[in-house]
């Protein structure tokens, strides 16, 4: 929470349980910077109707509700429909991996960004490239989710929605830590949303985020400003403003953002 102050995130909507331990999250990073994660879910496993409660409160204020499933799924539920209620945008990030999510959900999500391991839970065969992953996208999309975001790696990232379908590009960087880059791919882009960005655009700021967090070890400390974002763009040719440059091609597996 100190961390997230210092960085101007306000915290006062933060509940303190002092019944049990905050989450704990054990990560090893393997040489070419990927991780495998065990979650102990501590404070989060207790999140309940008061909790979504005090979210209704904020709702008015809101233009994006971000939903994980590292907290009990019935609350994650709630949390969508009253954001719904509220006509507040939904994103879910599909983690941990699950393969069976009640049906109702699919239809309050507006966008789900799952990674290979994810997609490959949801859908029920591997998603390996980019064919496996548009093939998975439609059958997400087909179960009531209007924006479907397949999380591909060194391979970039797969967008599917009703009216245009297309890569997300990668931006080439040599990775030391792949931790928390999904979750900063999710932080760009509903960051992006928020201030009015269309979604190619929103998806490649996403990507750029991503591709900077992977340069940096940690998880919440390789999260970038958006001072270092703009100037990682710039580099790029690119700006938060104008329309996605196209697809850069990775130049090897250490060379690339892996989100």
């Amino acid at each position: 929470m100190q961390a997230l102050k210092e960085s101007g995130v306000g915290c006062d909507r933060v509940f303190i349980d002092v019944s049990t331990s905050s989450g704990v999250a054990v990560i090893t990073v393997d040489d070419s910077g990927e991780n495998n994660i065990i979650l102990i879910p501590g404070a989060n496993a207790q999140v309940d109707e008061s909790d979504v409660e005090r979210l209704q409160q904020v709702l008015p204020l809101a233009k994006i509700l971000m939903l994980q499933l590292e907290v009990p799924l019935p609350m994650v539920m709630a949390a969508a429909k009253a954001a719904k209620a509220a006509g507040v945008l939904v994103m879910l990030d599909p983690a941990p991996a699950q393969s069976d999510l009640p049906a109702e959900l699919y239809s309050l999500i507006d966008i789900i960004t799952p990674n290979q391991v994810e997609t490959s839970q949801l859908v029920g065969f591997p998603v390996t490239d980019l064919d496996s992953a548009a093939q998975a996208a439609a059958i997400l999309h087909q179960r009531g989710i209007d924006t479907v975001i397949t999380k591909l790696g060194q391979q970039g990232a797969y967008c599917i929605t009703a009216a245009e379908t297309f890569k997300i590009p990668i931006f080439p960087v040599r990775a030391v830590d792949t931790v928390a880059a999904g979750d900063a791919f999710n932080g760009g882009l509903a960051a992006a949303l928020a201030t009015g960005q269309s979604l190619r655009q929103a998806a490649t700021q996403a990507a750029a985020v991503a591709a900077l967090s992977v340069t940096q070890s940690g998880a919440q400390s390789s999260l970038p400003t958006r001072d270092h974002l703009v100037a990682f763009l710039e580099r790029q040719s690119l700006s938060l403003e104008t329309q996605p440059a196209k697809p850069q091609p990775a130049e090897s597996k250490q060379n690339s953002s892996i989100f």
